[in-house]
Formats: C-alpha cells, structure tokens, sequence
C-alpha cells in the first residue's frame, strides 16, 4: 500500500479518488491547489501524487512535475533521519488533454498521463504499477548500499572506509550512556557525528544542546553551563537554568572542550561524576540525567602531558573515541559530498547543476587544508557565481595547494610537543596516494616510483587503510 496526495480544485474529483483509494488500503492526503503540494511534498513522504493538470494559481501540475523531478521539494535533511532517496512517481490527469501537454508530461518523468473521465479500475490499476516501479526502486537503491557499504547515516556522508569504521561505531554506542570524545581536525564535521549519535539513540526524542567552549568568555561560562539564581552577579535578574539542565534527559556536547579553563574543567568533572550540577549562587545541588558528548581538534594527551588539561577529565570524557580523519586522507568521499553540496545549494538557487569530470578531478587532487568545511564554501561560492547548468574547472576558485615548510620550520618544534607517529603516517599516506594518482591505481609501478618493492606497498596500503581502486597485481 503507498502514501497518495492527491492534487485537484475540484472537491468531488479529490473526494471520488479519496473514497477509491482508501478502499485499497491507501493513506491518501487531499489539497486543493499546487501551491500547497508543494508545502505537503516538503512536510512528509509520499509515494505517489496525482495531479489535476490545470488548476488556478502559478502552480500547475506541470509546475509540481517539475519541482519533484528537478529535486525542489525533498524534504529537509533532519540529524539522525535520510530524507526519501526515491522521488514519488507522478500520475497527471485533465479534461483538456493535447497531444502537446501528453508529451511535455512524459518528457518531464511523469510516469503516466490520464484523461477525465476514466474508471476506476484504470486509474487503480496505473496506481499499481507506480507504486511497483517506485517499490523496486527502492530495493535496487537499498541493495547498492548494502554491497557498497552505507554512504550516509544522518547528515554524514562517506563511502570511504574511514567513514564506514565511524558509522559502525555510531551503530554501537548510539545508545550507551557513556561519554564520548570526537576528535578530528576543524572542518571534519565533528559536531555533524554528535548529532548522529544523539537522533540514532535512546535519547532522540530529548534535547539536543551544543555550546562551542571557545566562543564564551571564561568568566560567563559556568553560569551558561551550570546556571544561576537571580543576584549571583550583576545583571542575573532572573533565575536561569544552564545547559546541562536544558539538556535534562537528552545530549549536551561541549565542543572545543580544550578551551576550558582548569578551573571549570574541575566543576565539569564533578557534574559528570556525580550527576548533579549547582548554579552560580545557589546553595543546593539539581540532578541532571545528561549524555555528555565533547569534541577538540586539539591532543588532549598532549595537553594532558604538559599540564593544560586534568587527567581525570580527559578519562571521564574519553571513554570511548571516535576520530574523523580529514578530507585529505579519505578522497573517495570528495566526489559524494561535492554532489551532495551542489543539490543542495543548486536547490536554493532554483537551478540544476552538474559538475564537470575535470572539476571533479581537481576537486580529488586538492589537499582541503580546511576539510569538509572548506568543500562545503568552495561549491556554495562556485554555484553563486556560475552561470550554466555545469561547473567546469574553471569556475572553481583557485585552489592553493599547501607550500612544504622550510628545513628550517619543519625543524621548529612547538612548545606542546607534537604526535610523531601520526605525523609520519599522514606524511607516508601523503606520499602512497601521490604515487597511486600518478599511475592510475597501478601498484607495482606506484612501488617502483617510492623505490619500495610491491610487497612492501601491499603492506602500507593495509596498515593506512587505502583501498586503490584495480586489480592486485602479481609478485614477480
């Protein structure tokens, strides 16, 4: 049985196919205008529309033909839930068909094109056979993924098996009350995970509440944390509560938690350890039921070591870790979240766009410094200013690939301290990648190139986790 939103100005035509539908176990919805389809299409799924042809107002049924086809009113992306990958297939009838209307339909993607008056076992049996072909659709797609590995969970996206490692992750600890730390360079989507592991949870039903540490001055931030009583400080004119009581019953992620002061570090401990916080100014303690999920792109080992961050807070925060690599080191990602990008912002703009081979290219040879992030700005600018229906590479800003540092600089070591094995794992991946872009995926010229013999890239190529694409290759 399938969702139907029937689209007619005429009562007894949307009354009629609502009685029709119904007796066939259909969920029908009724509207009287395009208009507001299209307000129905983006509020909730559907299966199939019917639509009358010509109706009064901008919005025929053409013009909903269109805005379905053309992706205009999927339904907004929500953490935690995929919108419909499968657009509903589009049924239009009218008393004024033409022979020009009939094939403009067709060209469109209708899937079928029906003349008042008709009977009910046609209109019944054309029912079937769209809801058949969207059905199957829809297994095809779920097998794709299924062999391919899933591509997206909430608004994450990543076919790599970096991002396959963070979304069997999520599977496992979505519902665990411990704590988690994401950590990750800036840009990587850190708080895009938080938001996946709080709506595939226990708790999606129960607030979600973010604060970025950084961007609260340290002297506001345990009032903004833990609350206050009205004249604990000047300007308190009001009793308020704080985010971990905002957050009662659901998710509180504390992103950038690095930025703590020792100072609220020690209160923040204590409020995970005993689960009660105290507001500025109060005398008595309120329990909270908190899951707290905090995110850096610092070393907090590092931090830890040289004194800037409490041990025990970083244990209690860290029980389970999940790391997102950056954008550099999973490049089979760019081409999806480029795509992903380009619907999106094409949508805002009205317009359908496609991206050339040749941008795509450059997209995957660029080093992303800034990650997702930065891929995220460069296609929203490149959409703005555009002015086809495809982005060559030449509508691309200009992509600065990073300068090497100096002898000199690289000597430098900063006063934190740096992470040396992963620094030259990232150096060596760098390197392994380069030589597999250069021979097309080829490994034992990639070998030959890195002067290392072909079992020993086998060997690197598992221990980086790189998949390239071709056949192995045998040993001499």
């Amino acid at each position: 049985m399938g969702r139907i939103l029937v689209v007619d100005d005429e009562k007894s035509m949307r009354e009629f196919l609502a009685i029709c539908l119904r007796r066939e176990g259909h969920e029908v919805a009724l509207v009287q205008d395009g208009g507001e389809a299209l307000s129905s299409l983006r509020d909730r799924p559907f299966d199939l529309v019917i639509t009358d042809l010509k109706m009064p107002g901008e919005v025929d049924g053409l013009a909903i033909l269109r805005a379905i086809k053309s992706g205009g009113v999927r339904r907004a992306e929500s953490p935690g839930k995929t919108p419909a990958p499968i657009d509903p297939e589009v049924v239009l009838v009218t008393a004024y068909a033409t022979a020009e209307t009939a094939i403009a339909a067709m060209k469109l993607g209708a899937y079928d094109y029906l003349t008042k008056p008709f009977q009910v076992d046609e209109i019944n049996a054309v029912i079937s056979r769209a809801l058949e072909k969207k059905a199957l659709l829809e297994e095809n797609l779920a097998l794709r993924d299924r062999v391919a590995g899933r591509a997206r969970l909430g608004s994450l996206i990543g076919k790599s098996r970096a991002m396959q490692k963070v979304f069997e992750l999520i599977g496992k600890i979505h519902s665990a009350k411990t704590s988690v730390l994401i950590t990750g360079e800036s840009g990587t989507g850190k708080e895009l995970v938080a938001r996946a592991l709080h709506s595939e949870g226990s708790r999606a039903d129960k607030p979600f509440v973010a604060v970025n540490c950084g961007a609260i001055p340290e002297e506001l931030m345990e009032s903004e944390l833990f609350g206050h009583k009205k004249g604990a400080f000047t300007g308190a004119i009001a009793d308020t509560p704080g985010l971990f009581k905002q957050a009662d019953g659901g998710t509180l992620f504390l992103d950038e938690i690095g930025e703590l002061s020792l100072g609220l570090q020690v209160k923040l401990l204590r409020a995970l350890q005993e689960r009660k916080v105290k507001p500025v100014g109060a005398s008595e303690e309120l329990d909270v039921d908190v899951r707290v999920i905090a995110a850096t792109n610092r070393d907090l080992e590092a931090e830890v070591a040289r004194g800037a961050f409490r041990a025990d807070l970083y244990y209690r925060l860290n029980v389970i870790e999940v790391h997102i690599p950056p954008l550099r080191h999973r490049r089979e990602d760019i081409q999806p979240l480029a795509e992903h990008f380009l619907r999106r912002f094409g949508n805002e703009h009205g317009r359908m766009l496609r991206m050339s081979a040749a941008a795509l290219r450059r997209l995957e040879s660029y080093e992303f410094p800034g990650n997702v992030r930065e891929l995220e700005n460069l296609i929203e600018r490149s959409v703005a200013l555009s002015a086809g229906t495809e982005i060559g590479a030449d509508e691309l800003p200009e992509l600065r690939a990073p300068r090497a540092p100096s002898p000199e600089v690289a000597a430098a070591l900063p006063a934190e301290g740096v992470d040396l094995d992963r620094l030259l794992a990232d150096y060596e991946r760098m390197w392994v990648q380069r030589a597999l872009e250069q021979t097309s995926g080829v490994r034992k010229r990639a070998a030959g190139l890195l002067g290392i013999s072909f079992r020993s890239l086998r060997y690197r190529l598992d221990k980086l986790g790189i998949e390239p694409k071709g056949e192995d290759e045998p040993e001499d």
